[in-house]
């Protein structure tokens, strides 16, 4: 059985072969994504919006984030899982570690929070829990999602929080939707691993979401560039299977 990297293990790969992270929110999914060969599935709270249909990912719980913690640690032993922490959860640093310790007793290897939160990312590392950082566009408080980091001062400001993260511990740093230009800065600026979303190719590693990537949903992100078309393969399976109980032939189906 292959044993799943720790976090110490992830943060010595800045500089080496590249990183690969997917998310998962479910035990079958990640029982699949789990013989891949990918280094992390991430427990993301975009499962709000991919998952359980919700406008953003500010409707997901931390009760409900450790639900679905639990489903993808069932399905995972070779993968290292990481946890989102929910918004409105970690606003001290005491919030902050008490959220993290719901997590991982729910099953995660290591947590992420977004923005420069050094205090709250100190706090967590302290209590023994591994932290990924998360800069750049920051779902949690974005009014609008659009790309982030486009004027001088913004990318200073982004990339000050890489680094800020990089010395507070962090093993690895997501940068979600910068210009590649500035993902490439941060990369070159900190010592841990940095995962790129929709910010070019030149960092340590990538993440997408898998529901994007599996085309379990129509009308993926321009970014992304599914690998399969899961939801048409459930249409045609459920439309074949109530033809099969309704007793409606092939032939029958063509000719309406």
């Amino acid at each position: 059985m292959t044993t799943a990297p720790t976090a110490a293990d992830l943060r010595a790969r800045k500089g080496g072969a590249r990183l690969v992270m997917l998310t998962a929110y479910d035990y079958p999914t990640a029982l699949a994504l789990d013989a891949c060969g990918l280094d992390i599935l991430l427990v993301g709270d975009s499962l709000g919006e991919v998952e359980l249909g919700y406008d953003s990912t500010r409707a997901v719980s931390l009760e409900m984030m450790a639900h679905h913690v639990r489903a993808v640690r069932n399905g995972t032993t070779a993968t290292h899982v990481c946890g989102d922490l929910t918004a409105g959860t970690y606003r001290t640093p005491e919030e902050a570690v008490g959220s993290a310790r719901v997590l991982v007793e729910a099953g995660a290897d290591s947590v992420k929070l977004e923005g420069g939160l050094v205090a709250q990312v100190s706090a967590i590392i302290a209590d023994g829990i591994p932290v990924m950082g998360h800069v750049g566009l920051l779902p949690q408080t974005a009014a609008v999602y659009r790309r982030e980091g486009t004027t001088p001062e913004e990318a200073d400001r982004i990339a000050a929080e890489a680094r800020a993260l990089d010395e507070a511990g962090c093993f690895a740093v997501v940068i979600e939707a910068v210009p590649p230009a500035l993902a490439e800065r941060i990369t070159a600026e900190v010592s841990c691993p940095t995962i790129g979303i929709a910010a070019g190719s030149e960092c340590d590693g990538q993440v997408l979401v898998s529901t994007d990537l599996l085309g379990q949903l129509p009308n993926p992100p321009r970014f992304v560039a599914p690998k399969a078309d899961v939801h048409g393969i459930v249409v045609a399976a459920g439309r074949a299977f109530a033809d099969e109980v309704r007793g409606v032939t092939n032939a029958e189906r063509k000719a309406v």
